[in-house]
């Protein structure tokens, strides 16, 4: 449901499409082990290692890759400063909730820098209007969001992470639960 194997598709049209960014431009991938006596997760998190490594090996130069894959958990303390370095955030869910991963990139931007690409299947596309949007399961729409992203002047990055910052900081988890509790009420 992650999307990563799509993203990891992205990732490689968008170099085989803007190869001056080669050695330019690295993808951080965390992806800590989940459920490894299930065999689907398993074969899983062999094949996302395996397409890393194809990607890697046929667009590695001078020692570059383009894929940093990170099997391993970080703390909330180890992956904030991640998230305030990074330029970009990618998030290609084909099928999920709220993401968190999305609202805690942009609440560590705090300087209103970066820029957050959101699948359209993800219930924070709602709230995060100031994400490029796309369909993961475009590996096309996913390369021009990220060349989109990288190219982005710093005045359109600021002025979206702001909006954006803001959507997290009014629609938090107290104003979840009393929405929650009003359309309960409405139902009887």
């Amino acid at each position: 449901t992650k999307g990563i194997l799509e993203r990891f598709k992205g990732l490689e049209f968008f170099f085989d499409t803007y190869p001056a960014y080669k050695e330019q431009f690295t993808f951080l991938q965390i992806a800590p082990p989940s459920r490894e006596g299930v065999e689907k997760y398993r074969q899983f998190n062999d094949d996302v290692t395996q397409e890393a490594d194809r990607i890697n090996k046929k667009l590695e130069i001078n020692g570059w890759k383009p894929i940093r894959l990170l099997k391993e958990h970080f703390t909330h303390e180890e992956i904030y400063p991640l998230y305030r370095m990074a330029n970009v955030c990618l998030v290609t869910s084909l099928s999920d909730g709220m993401n968190l991963v999305a609202k805690e990139f942009v609440a560590n931007k705090d300087d209103n820098s970066g820029v957050l690409i959101l699948s359209q299947f993800t219930g924070a596309a709602r709230d995060l209007k100031g994400a490029i949007t796309i369909n993961p399961y475009s590996a096309e729409e996913t390369a021009e969001a990220i060349y989109k992203a990288i190219t982005m002047p710093a005045t359109e990055q600021r002025i979206r992470m702001k909006k954006m910052r803001e959507s997290i900081k009014d629609y938090n988890i107290y104003r979840w639960a009393a929405e929650f509790l009003k359309a309960i009420n409405n139902l009887g």
